[in-house]
């Protein structure tokens, strides 16, 4: 079996029966490119089904000087999975990373911003220029809603259930959940949504699509990434913050003020618990006082 033969099925199986974004398929596919490099740099003649695990080991070792523990950890996990998918289909009886461990990579807590903080970012934006009303109702949805970046572009008008005061969210394999949404959040939609997206050029394709770049095209990740980083700048915010900073940000907030865990991982839309969990330790100021609130030795 020729490996592009291999990385076609196993590219089909990512989209069509796990049903994965394009963004996670090409973070897969990019693992098998890498050894494939790897293969062709060392003149190693082997197929996906041939290759063993002393190769893969050499690979891991090679590219181990160029990625830190939790890169590492990340490679061997999309190459497992890659592998594990062609002991399922029968090309190999076992998988060769299958005693390979990965690096210990501890837990990374997540950046967060202050709420004076978004309030500064909100107000860096020029609502003069066309796309000010827009900029603002994107940054009101990140982190009022706690979306992921992918989330926020697949918005749709028909998603927006203002009337019950929900949004539906299609999440990492193309799982849904209700979100809920205040109505400062929904007053800045709105005003976006009635007053200026309809005075733009859309694309038949794109109709039913909130957010919008000036084409009337759906925005991409790369644009709302650009989006809060000018913002940011602007802001004269010197920390590193992304759209997911306002995800992180969103579900710290709601501990500080007491909101329940497994809500937050409803909200969030995380399958486990344990990835929740995270913004436990992130709010330290919380636990202190919910230790000194309750505990019979406080």
């Amino acid at each position: 079996m020729k490996w592009e033969h291999a990385l076609k099925d196993y590219t089909n199986y990512l989209k069509l029966e796990r049903g994965l974004s394009d963004n996670s398929i090409s973070n897969y596919q990019l693992d098998v490119r890498k050894l494939q490099k790897f293969l062709n740099v060392n003149d190693i003649e082997v197929g996906p089904g041939q290759i063993s695990e002393e190769i893969i080991q050499k690979f891991i070792y090679d590219v181990s000087s160029s990625l830190n523990a939790r890169s590492q950890s990340r490679l061997i996990s999309g190459l497992r999975s890659f592998f594990d998918y062609l002991v399922f289909e029968n090309y190999r009886e076992q998988n060769p990373l299958e005693l390979i461990e990965s690096p210990k990579t501890g837990r990374k807590l997540p950046d967060i911003i202050s709420t004076e903080e978004v309030d500064r970012i909100i107000q860096a934006i020029d609502l003069g220029k066309t796309e000010g009303e827009r900029n603002r109702a994107i940054i009101e949805t990140l982190y009022g809603c706690g979306l992921r970046v992918s989330e926020l572009t697949e918005l749709k008008l028909s998603d927006l259930f203002f009337d019950e005061g929900f949004i539906k969210i299609t999440g990492k394999g193309n799982k849904q959940r209700f979100v809920p949404i205040s109505e400062y959040t929904i007053k800045y939609i709105t005003l976006y949504k009635d007053e200026v997206r309809p005075h733009q050029p859309i694309k038949d394709e794109y109709s039913d699509t909130l957010f919008l770049n000036r084409r009337g095209r759906q925005l991409t990740r790369a644009m709302i990434f650009t989006i809060v980083r000018k913002l940011t700048e602007e802001a004269g915010i010197k920390k590193k913050v992304s759209p997911h900073t306002f995800r992180h940000s969103f579900a710290t907030h709601l501990l500080e003020n007491g909101a329940d865990l497994r809500a937050i991982q409803q909200m969030l839309g995380h399958e486990s618990i344990t990835t929740t969990e995270v913004y436990v330790h992130v709010d330290r100021t919380h636990l202190r006082e919910v230790m000194e609130s309750f505990h019979p030795r406080r």
